[in-house]
Parts: C-alpha cells; sequence; structure tokens
C-alpha cells in the first residue's frame, strides 16, 4: 500500500505486562480519494512459527495437547490439540521451530521445509507466523518433550494418524486454526 494512504496521528501503549496493546489513530486516504479518520488497537506479541510433524511410512502426525486460557474463556475446556509453535524471540523462523519442537514433543529434527507464512488475526493481532512440515521417526525423540515448566508449559504429546486428525476437526476436538491449515496442507501434499 503506497505510504501516502496512511497519516499516523497519535500512538497510546494501553499495555506493555504480557505483550504490547496500543492504539492507533490514524487517517486513510479511502478508495475515491476521501481522508478517513480512524482509531484502531493492535496488539503486539511478536511473530511465531509453526511445525507439523509427519511419518510418510505410518500415515502419522504429532500434535500436542495445552491448556489455553483465552479458549476456556470463551467457553471451550481450554484444552486445545495443536501443532507445535512458538514465538521467534529474535531467533530466524527455522531456528526457533527446531527448538521449540524439541521442547514441546521431545523429537530432533534436522531439516524442515517452510511451507507458507500467513496472519492469522489481521484485524488485531501483528503476528506473522511462519508454517514448516518436517519428517519425524520414532528414533528422533530424545526426550519426553512437554514444554518448559517455568514458562506454565504442561505439554501433552499425541501422535495420531492422519485420518483421525482430519476426522477430529470435523468433530470439533480439533479447533485450532494453525493445526487446521497444516493437516490440510498435509492431506493435499504430503500424505
Amino acid at each position: 500500500m503506497p505510504e501516502d494512504r496512511i497519516r499516523i496521528h497519535q500512538v497510546e501503549t494501553l499495555s506493555d505486562d504480557w505483550f504490547l496493546l496500543k492504539k492507533t489513530t490514524f487517517d486513510y486516504r479511502r478508495r475515491d480519494g476521501s481522508w478517513q479518520r480512524q482509531t484502531r488497537e493492535t496488539y503486539d506479541r511478536g511473530n511465531g512459527a509453526t511445525i507439523l510433524l509427519y511419518n510418510r511410512a505410518q500415515r502419522t502426525v504429532v500434535l500436542v495437547r495445552q491448556f489455553r486460557f483465552p479458549t476456556y474463556g470463551n467457553g471451550h475446556d481450554g484444552f486445545l490439540i495443536e501443532a507445535a509453535a512458538g514465538l521467534l524471540d529474535q531467533a530466524s523462523p527455522e531456528q526457533r521451530i527446531k527448538a521449540e519442537v524439541e521442547e514441546e514433543t521431545g523429537y530432533r529434527i534436522g531439516e524442515v521445509r517452510k511451507v507458507f507464512e500467513a496472519f492469522m488475526s489481521p484485524g488485531s493481532v501483528t503476528e506473522r507466523l511462519y508454517f514448516f512440515v518436517a519428517e519425524y521417526e520414532a528414533a528422533a525423540r530424545i526426550g519426553e518433550g512437554g514444554g518448559i515448566v517455568e514458562e506454565g508449559e504442561d505439554i501433552e504429546v499425541l501422535e495420531l494418524p492422519l485420518e483421525r486428525a482430519l476426522q477430529m476437526i470435523a468433530s470439533g476436538d480439533i479447533a485450532d486454526g494453525k493445526t487446521i491449515m497444516l493437516l490440510q496442507y498435509a492431506a493435499l501434499h504430503l500424505l
């Protein structure tokens, strides 16, 4: 978008506790040439990466289950089944996802393949998410996984047949957007 379509007037920090919540007032030049004053709140938690581990021979995937308070607050039991993921924390997406998958699942992986990038909630969250896939074998599991206790993680590792995971999307047992996207990618392109 050309820079001449946005004029920022004011940026306020509303919260800088868990992550950064800002309120920005700006003028937006509409397609008809008129200017409109708008205000938006944006939540900046940094960029992240996610990965789907898959075993082509067994037609299985590795996912994790963990408690997510925001989903609990929205009427879910809070325990989401997800692809391993984490924030980049100043690392490259490839470096971070390799470390994250080992922390969460116990699998040490070598090569990862980036399949796409996406903004998951662009109306309010600044995060860009990098999506990866990687093959795994049983011998690559060097630990229990489970996450980092000091970060509040209490992660259960699940190995599921891809067909079962796809059925779990339809039943609502898998309700995480990034995981649904990666499972559908696997069904179309990997397994």
